[in-house]
């Protein structure tokens, strides 16, 4: 066994999504079960999820049925999974590296991924959630699954947020640029960054996903070199609470008001799914028609972006190179530490619970 490489796992969380039509109903409600979505306790968390699935699911149906009848995420991560293998076979050579998918509210959940790590025996274990921005609703989740299902081998530790990693914002610069110019360079344009949202209380408890979307967008903003009309807003609101915002919709129809054109890019999604491919190509392209707005332009995810690619490898090899269990390692990162009581860099995997 002396001359063997010792193994690495690579684990990339992601939402998951439905695989068929059949699969919306049970893929809300493991969504909505999730007591980092909503934080009663069972059994009115569980009652509650099954109603919300129930009377959500032949809108969401609808809207799958709109993507073909299932959600790309699943194949775009698997892509995005083979392109950060073939690059880690060449930058990590003195390990023999695997990458693995767990997805939360759908196959390959995290307990599949746990057993298929754990048939690997692994030395070394590095969890890189394909969301940039920290939140404990998707990265505190995930790690709060995945500690519950591995009970393998290997020292794991987690790169917890990428948000200003420099390949990650130079790839999103060139998309906004590519995108800009293949239309011709059109006058009058507001540069729209679109989030998920998230409800206001939950920024309020010491979530740092908010401050972290905003440097991300800053950091964007500094690599455009431009001056550009831009804005911050964030969409997929659901529920009457009190949302974090401005709104994507009431960012576009300000726009209209002001007689802007709109560049729309997705900043904390790196592939595409239900919310860029419909909401942002069908809801929003529609509203801002309504509105007025003359130019609607929507950048893509990023995808297998060569920047995104090479900024995970990065991080997973800062990562690698780290003794810290939940390491916030992206370039200037750990500034948002001293403000935000649910870091995990800060306080432990309790912080996102």
């Amino acid at each position: 066994m002396s001359g063997l490489k010792p193994r690495l796992a690579v684990v990339l969380f992601n939402l998951g999504g439905p695989d068929r039509l059949e699969s919306v109903q049970p893929f809300l409600f493991n969504l909505f079960n999730d007591p980092a979505i909503i934080g009663l306790p069972n059994p009115f968390r569980f009652a509650l999820a099954k109603l919300i699935s129930t009377t959500r699911r032949k809108e969401a149906s609808h809207n799958y049925a709109h993507m073909g009848g299932a959600s790309p995420l699943l194949k775009e991560t698997e892509a995005q999974a083979k392109a950060l293998a073939r690059l880690l076979a060449d930058w990590l050579e003195g390990y023999d590296a695997q990458v693995f998918i767990a997805m939360r509210y759908w196959h390959p959940f995290t307990e599949e991924a746990a057993k298929a790590v754990e048939a690997f025996r692994p030395d070394e274990v590095l969890l890189l959630p394909l969301y940039p921005h920290f939140s404990t609703t998707t990265t505190g989740s995930s790690l709060k699954a995945w500690n519950k299902a591995y009970t393998g081998p290997g020292r794991v530790r987690t790169a917890c947020c990428y948000y200003d990693e420099p390949g990650f914002i130079a790839a999103h610069a060139r998309k906004i640029r590519e995108t800009f110019e293949a239309a011709g360079r059109p006058e009058n344009i507001r540069l729209l960054f679109s989030a998920h949202g998230l409800p206001e209380k939950i920024i309020l408890a010491g979530d740092p996903y908010q401050w972290q979307v905003e440097q991300t967008c800053a950091a964007v903003m500094a690599e455009l070199g431009e001056d550009w009309d831009w804005q911050v807003c964030f969409q997929s609101r659901v529920g009457p609470m009190k949302w974090i915002g401005p709104s994507t919709p009431d960012a576009i129809t300000q726009a209209g008001a002001d007689g802007k054109g709109i560049l729309i890019t997705p900043i904390a999604f790196v592939s595409e799914h239900v919310e860029t491919l419909v909401e942002l190509d069908r809801d929003y392209f529609e509203l801002a028609e309504v509105v007025g707005c003359p130019t609607y332009l929507r950048v893509p995810a990023l995808g297998v972006d060569t920047g995104l690619i090479e900024g995970l490898a990065k991080t997973l090899s800062r990562t690698l190179d780290s003794d810290l269990v939940h390491g916030c390692v992206a370039p200037g990162a750990s500034a948002c530490t001293e403000d935000f009581s649910k870091c995990v860099y800060r306080n432990g995997l309790k912080a996102a619970v």
